[in-house]
């Protein structure tokens, strides 16, 4: 699922609420059980991974050492994890001794996107994964985040302020302004819907192009 909207419509915070880093009201349910108010920690251990879109790196830590601070709750299968963050990012392997204040914007959404993992999490947020970054590294990471939905198994809820790559990859969007849903529903669907396109879509929201094995509207994400 995606959650589109323009800059302060309340993605980000969306996302810090339910990570339990801003006072919320009314409740948050993880599987049937309410993580409202039970902060961070509680978040990450229940199975949440959170990859924000400010990236918050070490920046003078290496690739590797990044990734390993998100693994306090899966430290028994550390190499495990990093092997699979490796499999999906083959450049943080070859990067692995570099400060992360050295690498790429994309490498640097990469390494966030891997620290992520590196808790085992049943459910991932990603924060404007593609803010700043080319489209052919955008592609990139489309492509990545589909292999985690089909090969991890994960729930992927996405924020995404490029209407166009969200539209392309998730099966389910909702669309957010000013803290409230706009719209929501399946993507082919809102696709049709040619007052949405042409407030949020446009015929070119971000030049995001797909690349193989990464589907159009109507992808299915969990």
């Amino acid at each position: 699922m995606a959650i589109v909207g323009a800059n302060g419509a309340g993605k980000s915070t969306l996302f810090d609420g339910v990570m339990g880093l801003v006072h919320t009201r009314g409740d948050i349910r993880l599987a049937g059980e309410s993580i409202q108010g039970k902060g961070p920690t509680f978040a990450v251990g229940a199975g949440i991974g959170y990859a924000s879109e400010r990236f918050n790196l070490f920046p003078y830590m290496s690739v590797r050492d990044n990734l390993l601070t998100g693994a306090w709750t899966a430290r028994k299968s550390i190499e495990e994890n990093l092997l699979r963050v490796h499999t999906l990012f083959p450049r943080l392997a070859e990067r692995e001794s570099q400060e992360a204040a050295t690498c790429s914007g994309g490498e640097r959404q990469m390494i966030s996107l891997g620290r992520a993992l590196m808790s085992a999490p049943k459910l991932l947020l990603v924060d404007e994964p593609t803010i700043g970054l080319a489209p052919k590294i955008c592609a990139e990471i489309a492509q990545s985040l589909q292999r985690m939905r089909d090969e991890m198994g994960l729930t992927v809820l996405i924020a995404e302020q490029n209407a166009n790559f969200a539209i392309r990859l998730a099966e389910r969007l909702l669309i957010l302004e000013s803290g409230h849903i706009r719209a929501g529903g399946q993507s082919e669907e809102l696709a049709k819907d040619e007052g949405l396109v042409s407030a949020y879509f446009g015929k070119d929201a971000g030049g995001f192009e797909a690349k193989e094995g990464v589907k159009s509207p109507g992808a299915a994400w969990t």
